[in-house]
């Protein structure tokens, strides 16, 4: 196997440290650079490397660039890396949507470069086929990673009772905040409290999570989406609450999300009797669901994730095996 030599822009972040960390680790993977305007000249962490900063960093000795950049700022980087014939896997919301239009909508904003909006979205479990050749994808951020996956079985069945809204309840570590310091993730407004923020139909993932799931189902209803700040640094949860159609029971869907992910490696569904928690899924590469019938025709599913790895960097590096046709979990199992 060649080796796949790598560029990290955005590097500091902490998606970007988690980049890092895994790239470094990765036995076909030579990282060769990781850009910081912040840290430039500083060590990158646990390499022989120092930041650059994004203007100085080469594209003629890459293969693949990981863009863990603000939006509007990223797809400016993907659309150099395509014309240099290089590999992007960005992990930013600038190649997610559908449209420019729903772009503008939902970051105030207009598109650099609409014509990328075309990348497959990069969720392997569903988009498998799509990512193995794509020259670049839009790895999904860790709210719609951790909701679709606790879908995707139902979804896929065709099996949600259409039109009745979906509601997801979710809580996300601090990082999931960026490192950028602010006024709700400073320690004295964390420690000790729970935040909902972003409540009814602002925030951002929405119009992402509903185009994604409408694609596998176009009847479901509206998503009700109420993400909370925990007082802890990493892990996700997006706690689903479903209405069932009549073609199926709460006491079979168990078995539904079991036959859909056994040969899944990344996911994993515990049994019946087990709740998922944060400490199933931090640290780790996985999403981790559980399912718990409630009436014959509702269910709870619990979906966890660790919003840096499996809801970004270890995400992205899964999509950027596929896209060089190398075995899938290398460097994350």
């Amino acid at each position: 196997m060649a080796v796949i030599r790598a560029g990290i822009f955005g590097g500091s972040g902490y998606a970007g440290l988690d980049l890092v960390e895994l790239l470094s680790g990765h036995p076909g993977v030579e990282l060769v650079f990781a850009t910081s305007s912040a840290y430039e000249g500083q060590p990158v962490p646990g390499t022989s490397l120092r930041f650059v900063a994004p203007d100085k960093a080469s594209l003629a000795n890459v293969d693949v660039i990981f863009l863990a950049l603000p939006h509007t700022a990223s797809a400016r980087v993907a659309k150099r890396g395509l014309d240099a014939g290089i590999k992007v896997v960005d992990l930013s919301a600038d190649l997610r949507l559908d449209s420019a239009e729903a772009y503008s909508a939902d970051y105030d904003s207009a598109h650099p470069h609409p014509e990328l909006l075309a990348a497959p979205y990069g969720l392997p479990e569903i988009n498998r086929a799509e990512i193995a050749h794509a020259d670049a994808v839009a790895t999904p951020g860790c709210y719609p990673t951790t909701t679709l996956l606790g879908l995707f079985p139902l979804l896929r069945q065709r099996v949600i009772k259409p039109d009745v809204p979906i509601v997801v309840d979710a809580k996300s570590g601090v990082t999931g905040a960026g490192r950028k310091p602010s006024i709700t993730t400073h320690f004295a407004e964390v420690y000790g409290n729970l935040l909902p923020y972003k409540v009814g139909r602002s925030h951002r993932h929405i119009g992402e999570m509903e185009q994604e799931l409408r694609k596998i189902d176009d009847r479901v209803g509206p998503v009700i989406f109420c993400p909370h700040l925990l007082p802890v640094d990493r892990g996700l949860m997006s706690s689903i609450y479903l209405t069932l159609d009549d073609n199926v029971s709460s006491d079979q869907v168990h078995d539904v999300y079991s036959e859909v992910y056994d040969n899944e490696p990344l996911v994993d569904v515990l049994p019946l009797s087990e709740q998922a928690s944060l400490k199933h899924a931090v640290k780790t590469n996985k999403c981790v669901i559980s399912v718990t019938p409630i009436l014959e025709r509702y269910v709870h599913v619990t979906s966890v994730t660790d919003n840096l790895r499996k809801g970004a960097s270890s995400q992205a590096l899964q999509n950027m095996n596929l896209m060089f046709g190398i075995e899938e979990t290398l460097g994350l199992i």
